[in-house]
């Protein structure tokens, strides 16, 4: 993730990274004066502490998701952020597709109507073996959830960003398909390891889950559920969502990320692809490119970032990006569903 931060950050052609650091010595960086902004992209349990010594440092901060690994870390950091009147911003990049941008200011023009259903999953392979390993798997890295922390806030995130609704309650049912995984004896990247031999591996017990679904309430009608999975063979990194309103519909699966569908009750429905030129006005800057000249993963990033830094470099600016309010909010969201799963009932999101 610093790799895809770093080219990010370069793409922008007016911020000049300064300093790359590793965990051992990041407080030296933040006495540099030249230094404006920093990007947290470590495991979870380092942000809070990382991001509070930054903001004191007045620094604008970056942080990836998620924000935190508990809903009191992530209020105490929104409010540093508040109090110093400094620039934050959880990095929930997958609003940055211009075809998500597109369902967005589809539905806010009402092309959609009243949005009545909101449905999908977020899945992924990469953990389907008990030879697959990562920091997120351990609790003291990764918080006390993993595939709902990891890819599951990215889909509450824009579910509530497409249809302007929030999260109100949940019930949700976790499993930890694999109770023991073997670790490597050695550092392995995030997506890697896959090629290691028995004399490598150590075996530990796993209680973060692999699978997590949910069934949620997005106020007093509208209904969704959606599935978070890292054991799912062949999907590498498939968020798909689907939103159904009263007058239209719309879905869209982040392997295929330049087509829309567009669901009609009464005429053929469309599948339309990415063209700056032909999207609404509000979501054309989401796209750099023209028609025909993909754009995926790694410009989210880089629209994410342009944003951030163009408030900071103008304290005018409207902000553009999540802050970390919008990291609390996972987090209370997800704080909800690992409560819901422990008492096998609905839960209200605070």
């Amino acid at each position: 993730m610093g790799r895809v931060h770093l080219e990010g950050v370069r793409r922008l052609g007016n911020v000049e990274p300064v300093v790359v650091s590793p965990r051992g010595d990041w407080k030296a960086a933040l006495e540099d004066p030249e230094i404006r902004a920093v990007h947290v992209c470590t495991p979870n349990a380092l942000h809070a502490p990382m991001v509070e010594e930054s903001l004191r440092a007045g620094k604008h901060v970056l942080c990836e998701k998620p924000l935190a690994v508990s809903s009191e870390e992530a209020a105490r950091m929104a409010e540093m952020a508040r109090a110093a009147n400094l620039r934050n911003c959880t990095c929930h990049n997958l609003r940055y597709y211009p075809m998500v941008q597109q369902m967005r200011r589809m539905r806010e023009e009402g092309e959609l109507g009243e949005i009545l259903v909101v449905q999908g999953t977020y899945s992924q392979d990469w953990l389907l073996y008990d030879t697959d390993w990562n920091w997120r798997i351990e609790e003291k890295d990764g918080g006390p959830s993993r595939a709902l922390a990891d890819i599951g806030s990215h889909w509450c995130d824009m579910a509530e960003h497409l249809t302007g609704l929030r999260i109100t309650s949940l019930c949700a049912d976790l499993q930890t398909f694999h109770k023991t995984r073997k670790k490597p004896k050695g550092s392995v990247e995030t997506f890697t390891g896959k090629t290691l031999t028995p004399d490598q591996y150590e075996t530990v017990p796993v209680e973060s889950e692999d699978f997590g679904a949910v069934m949620v309430r997005m106020g007093n009608r509208t209904r969704g559920a959606f599935t978070a999975s890292q054991v799912s063979a062949g999907c590498k990194n498939r968020l798909s969502i689907e939103v159904y309103g009263t007058k239209g519909s719309v879905a869209w699966n982040q392997e295929r990320p330049d087509e829309l569908w567009i669901g009609h009750r009464n005429e053929p429905n469309q599948i339309i692809v990415k063209d700056p030129s032909l999207l609404k006005a509000a979501a054309r800057t989401y796209a750099d490119l023209p028609g025909g000249h993909s754009e995926g993963y790694d410009d989210t990033f880089k629209q994410v970032f342009r944003r951030f830094y163009d408030s900071v470099a103008n304290p005018q600016a409207a902000v553009e990006y999540p802050e970390f309010e919008d990291g609390l909010r996972q987090m209370r969201i997800l704080e909800a569903e690992l409560e819901s799963n422990r008492k096998h009932g609905w839960v209200d999101v605070r």
